[in-house]
């Protein structure tokens, strides 16, 4: 039995390397997809904006799917981790982000109808693909750690966990051709923001719900906005 228990102790900073690695490969693929979607439905074959989303949305779901099933994570259990907590702090950040759109738009009286489909699950897709995932996957990259069993050791993996999500909005926004500018600096430092929720609790709702927020404000306020909802014509 002793032998047994030193085997299994001898084997587990092998499979946590194992599972690190999945996990890090998953993330560079995640890097891969968020370019290449706007990159070539948008910018190469200049989709229209609905078909755009339709086939982004669906990929989304599918690519953080397999992520979950592949990798062994429990969506149920990521879901009730702290959902009080980041649903309130989703709805919080959404709230802040709309009156960030209000300001920076001028605002128009087109297409409200587009609230559910351009706002939430455009919203929803953009907060699962650039925050709730590249986040998650650094913090299952380092379960079982020594590092996550100190308070510093925490705070350094969720300081990566945040630049994780900072270089996935940065390269999927690339993928549009308006955003290889200054612009970028806007949804980059928008980032920092509508990724606290899922930051501060781990559960994946909470950065999806903000930044659905984000686009409900933009199409409701203006509709044909440069900065919030791309593909720009």
């Amino acid at each position: 039995m002793g032998t047994h228990a030193l085997e299994r102790r001898e084997e587990s900073p092998v499979r946590i390397g194992a599972a690190a690695g999945r996990h890090l490969r998953w993330l560079v693929g995640g890097f891969v997809f968020a370019f290449l979607v706007p990159f070539v439905l948008a910018d190469l074959l200049e989709l229209p904006r609905d078909l755009y989303y339709a086939l982004y949305i669906g990929g989304v779901a599918v690519f953080f799917g397999v992520w979950v099933r592949t990798t062994g994570q429990s969506l149920a259990v990521m879901i009730r981790r702290r959902w009080v907590l980041a649903l309130v702090l989703g709805l919080a950040i959404a709230g802040l982000l709309t009156l960030v759109v209000l300001r920076t738009e001028d605002a128009t009286l087109e297409l409200i109808g587009a609230l559910l489909w351009r706002g939430v699950a455009y919203g929803l897709a953009d907060g699962l693909l650039l925050s709730a995932f590249p986040i998650l996957a650094v913090f299952a990259m380092f379960a079982g750690t020594k590092l996550r069993e100190q308070t510093v050791g925490t705070l350094a993996v969720g300081l990566a966990a945040l630049v994780a999500s900072l270089a996935m909005t940065a390269v999927y926004h690339v993928g549009y051709s308006d955003f290889r500018s200054g612009k970028l600096r806007k949804p980059v430092a928008g980032d920092v923001v509508w990724s606290v929720p899922t930051l501060v609790t781990l559960n994946p709702i909470g950065a999806p719900i903000a930044h659905a927020g984000l686009h409900m404000s933009a199409v409701l306020h203006s509709y044909e906005t440069d900065t919030f909802l791309p593909p720009h014509e």
